[in-house]
This record gives C-alpha cells, sequence and structure tokens, in this order.
C-alpha cells in the first residue's frame, strides 16, 4: 500500500470511528458507503485484526481499533486541514451552516445577531435549531453547536465564545409576602426555580466587593427552560436566576424586580461545540463572529 493511500484510508477510518456509523461517515466525506466497508475491510486484511464490531444499528471500535484511533485521529485532522488552508479563501465563507442552539439563547442572544451576520456573509445559508437537549453533533448532520455551561465530550471540540450574565429576579407578589432577601444568606428560607440543565443550578454563588458566599438552592419547580423560569417567577412562584436580556421586558412593566442588585451572580460560560477541529469556512466565520460580539 502507498504512503498516499494508507493517509487516505487512515482519513476513512477515523470518520467512521468517530461517527460509529458507515452510513454518517460516508455522508460527511461524500464516500459511498460501499467504499467505505470495502476500504476498512482492506484495512483489516492488511493489519490482521479487526477494527470495528459491526452490529446493524452501530459501530464500535475494537480495542485494537480504539488504540490505532488514539494514534492516527491527530494525524488525519493534519492532513485534511492542510487541505482545507488550500481550498479555503479567508474572505469569502459559503455554503450551508447548520447550527444548534439552547432556545432562550437562540431567542434573545444569537438571534438579534443574525441579521448582521447575514448581512455580513452573504454566501452563507443558516439552518438554526432551537432545543433544549444537547444535539448530537455526527448524527443530526450538525456543523456547530452552541452550549451554556459545562461542556462534556472526549471527542468534542470545544471553545469558550463569551459568557451569559445572570442575576436573581422575583415578582413583586411573591417578595410581598415572602419578604425581600438583604443579604444572600436570606435566600435559604426562600423557594427557588431551578433549571434542570445544569447540575450547577442547585447552588447560586453571589459576589460582592471580593466577597463570595455560595447558597443553596432549595424550591419544588425544576425546568429545563429560561422562558418557563421567567413565566413562574412572574406568577409569583419563586426566585430564578435569568439573563437580563431575557427578563427586559418584564422589568420595564414591573412584572418582576431584581432581588439582591448589589450582589453579581458568576455568569454562564458560552461554548461553540464542533466534532473535529477540521471546519470549513462558514464554520470558522460563524463562531469567529460570535465570539467577537459576546466578548464584552
Amino acid at each position: 500500500m502507498s504512503d498516499l493511500s494508507a493517509l487516505h484510508d487512515m482519513t476513512l477510518f477515523v470518520e467512521v470511528a468517530r461517527a460509529k456509523n458507515f452510513s454518517a461517515a460516508g455522508r460527511h466525506l461524500g464516500v459511498p458507503v460501499a467504499t467505505l466497508s470495502r476500504r476498512i475491510a482492506a484495512m483489516e486484511r492488511e493489519f490482521g485484526v479487526r477494527l470495528f464490531d459491526r452490529t446493524t444499528r452501530r459501530v464500535e471500535l475494537t480495542e485494537a481499533g480504539a488504540r490505532y484511533f488514539e494514534r492516527c485521529a491527530h494525524l488525519a485532522d493534519e492532513a485534511r486541514l492542510a487541505q482545507e488552508a488550500l481550498r479555503e479563501t479567508a474572505t469569502r465563507a459559503s455554503g450551508h451552516l447548520r447550527v444548534s442552539m439552547p432556545v432562550d439563547l437562540g431567542l434573545y442572544v444569537i438571534g438579534p445577531l443574525l441579521p448582521e451576520f447575514a448581512r455580513q456573509f452573504p454566501g452563507i445559508t443558516l439552518d438554526v435549531d432551537l432545543s433544549s437537549r444537547h444535539a448530537d453533533l455526527v448524527g443530526d448532520h450538525l456543523d456547530v453547536a452552541i452550549r451554556l455551561g459545562e461542556v462534556k465530550g472526549d471527542q468534542l471540540v470545544v471553545r469558550r465564545i463569551g459568557y451569559a450574565e445572570r442575576a436573581l429576579f422575583a415578582s413583586p407578589t411573591y417578595l410581598d409576602l415572602r419578604g425581600t432577601p438583604a443579604h444572600p444568606d436570606d435566600l435559604a428560607a426562600h423557594e427557588g426555580l431551578l433549571l434542570r440543565a445544569s447540575r450547577l443550578q442547585t447552588r447560586w454563588r453571589l459576589e460582592r466587593e471580593g466577597v463570595a458566599v455560595d447558597v443553596t438552592v432549595r424550591g419544588r419547580v425544576m425546568v429545563n427552560n429560561h422562558s418557563l423560569l421567567k413565566v413562574l417567577a412572574e406568577r409569583g412562584m419563586g426566585l430564578a436566576a435569568l439573563t437580563p436580556d431575557l427578563v427586559r421586558d418584564a422589568l420595564a412593566s414591573g412584572r418582576l424586580v431584581r432581588v439582591l442588585p448589589q450582589w453579581a451572580m458568576a455568569a454562564l460560560p458560552v461554548h461553540a461545540v464542533t466534532s473535529s477541529r477540521l471546519q470549513p469556512a462558514s464554520v470558522k466565520a460563524f463562531v469567529a463572529f460570535l465570539a467577537d460580539r459576546l466578548a464584552g
């Protein structure tokens, strides 16, 4: 086998290993499934070991395949990055961009930025999926996912692009009934509205002049959507940690007021997540654009 052929087959192997599915890898590479299967089988015959355990639903690395993947994944990425650098122009990003992001982040933070992005990059078409779940980048055929908070995944490439500010809010009705907290310690006697998406939401950290206070949040209601937290807070069910963008209208109308305004809450990091460092110019342009706008 020639060196160029071996490098090509290595790239095919890495994509199948990442996708855990010959069809998904073939779509991503633009290679017929039959060709992928034939080349992987040829590699297995040459090396004398199985690289994958195959079932009708899933493809899993064998022990030998996993060792090979650890050694060659970065080599395949570097080879493809070199080719991508030759093909791409730095000034003209184009193509179809598939993006996933949390519902409220999309509606109130990133959504308002999209018209400006579209004007700057007229050659890029956008397909945006708003969802509270963490999408499967490969399985859902996504180019990039925008996520709040901690991101886990050994095969994910994660870049922090900004922060989402938060503060505590409650309705005047709730505060009239339960009293207005004067110090973070007072929150122990209050009803908290919890966000299920992050286990960190069961503990609120508030800071003032270098002093940090951690508060364990107690509450009867846990949801996975910030907008629903806002609605429940407006209805007097408790205190909620929300972004200022989300509650601007409620503050203006008096449906919500800020609680402990002299205390700052730790902001949630915003990450751009991809399945590989090898990305087209459209993805790079989108991530760079958001990083610039969200940096403040």
